[in-house]
């Protein structure tokens, strides 16, 4: 198999060498030896993230990534007021993968620079902690899985609900068999949206480097309304909310089920955009049913309007009722009866208002990266790319307004060539996929 030809993506003499790179691995002698980590991405998330990694002990931020200048000196000056010391700055996160003093990454930029960032940091000998989604399409998704496994790094998804022990507590239930064998799991997101309205092609701030922000995505103009959020809906860079929020709920579904289930064999997904006219193009409203080979149903629905329930996991199994809320605490009902039974109590009682579930994960990563062991991670990179991929096969069944069939073999749909172009796009020029890493 070949790695991405990363001359291509970055033409500069620096890289020739990178093949050297390939394959080597970093081992930490003690504990307290300190690991080099580099920031790709410093918005919103990022800068949170920033801190929470920052502050776990034996980790240095040492480099800070993104393509906007104002913003990326405004979180550089945050981690030297903080630390004493200022960090490298680098809106081009392509060169960081040349910088071999830097152990691993957190790439916590736009969706459709997710999975080829961690692909570039595996190749360059580096571990990465890949935010959600931790790629753009189905296809890139397993192409970082991979190149994880390709390379022996310890790559995370940012799904941080499976490193909170209350959601760890109820699904540790489910898998013991409290509430029998799941025939069914659903969950709703209840995520009010604003009007975005309209923007119009402008020329992009001159403290933006535009070519490096769209990146992989098509040509096309800058404007107001793709930086620095909005991005999120619209499809050459973002997955919509089922990519956004909708990734942390389906993971807790997928989680619930067990690794064995893997992906649906069937998916319809009917929606729109209500309640307003603006630029966007992803649906704010969608009801989604997934079916998996031996007929188990997991149901997602993203209310993007009407926010009336909270936000919620179910589990419906032979014994009993799982209702997960958030923050994970949850109730259980048992039995068969048309009444609902009282509140089932759990056999031991979860902890109650766990906060920093951030650093809980983080720390779980640099863990596992210190002791080599990928099966330490609470969020290993197959277990993400499978949930994320009911994002992609979601999203495909909306855009095309039909019922699509999955082959799990090959990770494609059925003789359907125009589903399958959705799995994968088209990459700018300057920034390529090869066919295999």
């Amino acid at each position: 198999m070949k790695p991405i030809e990363r001359r291509t993506i970055l033409k500069s003499s620096v890289l020739a060498g990178a093949g050297s790179l390939l394959g080597t691995s970093r081992t930490w002698a003690g504990a307290n030896d300190r690991m080099r980590v580099a920031m790709i991405g410093v918005g919103g998330r990022g800068g949170s993230v920033m801190k929470t990694v920052a502050d776990i002990d034996g980790v240095e931020v040492v480099t800070v990534c993104d393509p906007d200048e104002n913003r990326m000196r405004e979180r550089a000056g945050e981690l030297e007021a903080s630390s004493g010391k200022l960090p490298k700055l680098e809106p081009d996160l392509r060169r960081i993968m040349d910088d071999r003093s830097i152990d691993a990454v957190v790439i916590t930029c736009c969706n459709h620079w997710h999975a080829m960032a961690g692909i570039l940091a595996c190749q360059s000998d580096k571990h990465a902690y890949v935010e959600k989604p931790i790629s753009h399409n189905l296809r890139e998704g397993r192409m970082l899985v991979d190149a994880a496994r390709k390379y022996k790094r310890i790559v995370s998804g940012g799904t941080q609900r499976r490193s909170h022990p209350n959601f760890q507590h109820a699904i540790k239930l489910i898998h013991d068999g409290l509430i029998g064998d799941i025939y069914m799991t659903r969950w709703l997101l209840p995520s009010h949206r604003a009007s975005i309205g309209f923007k119009k092609p402008e020329p992009p701030p001159s403290s933006l480097h535009w070519d490096l922000w769209r990146g992989p995505a098509p040509d096309q103009p800058y404007h107001a309304n793709l930086v620095h959020y909005n991005w999120h809906w619209f499809w050459d860079f973002g997955n919509g909310e089922m990519g956004n929020n909708g990734s942390h709920s389906v993971d807790i579904c997928c989680w619930g089920l067990g690794k064995g289930k893997g992906l649906p064999t069937r998916v319809q997904a009917l929606g729109g955009r209500f309640g307003y006219d603006d630029q966007a193009e992803t649906p704010n409203t969608m009801t989604t049913t997934y079916t998996y080979a031996d007929g188990t149903i997991l149901v997602g629905e993203i209310r993007g309007v009407y926010t009336g329930e909270p936000r919620s996991w179910h589990f419906y199994g032979t014994k009993g009722h799982m209702e997960i809320s958030t923050g994970g605490l949850f109730k259980v009902y048992m039995g068969k009866s048309k009444e609902r039974e009282p509140e089932f109590k759990a056999p031991q009682d979860p902890p109650q208002g766990f906060g920093p579930v951030d650093r809980t994960q983080f720390t779980n990563w640099v863990d596992a990266i210190r002791a080599g062991k990928p099966e330490m991670l609470n969020a290993e990179i197959e277990d993400i790319h499978v949930s994320n991929a009911f994002c992609h096969l979601a999203n495909a069944s909306y855009r095309l307004g039909r019922e699509l069939n999955f082959d799990l073999k090959s990770e494609t749909f059925k003789s359907d060539d125009e589903a399958n172009q959705l799995l994968t796009r088209e990459y700018h020029k300057d920034f390529r996929l090869p066919e295999r890493v």
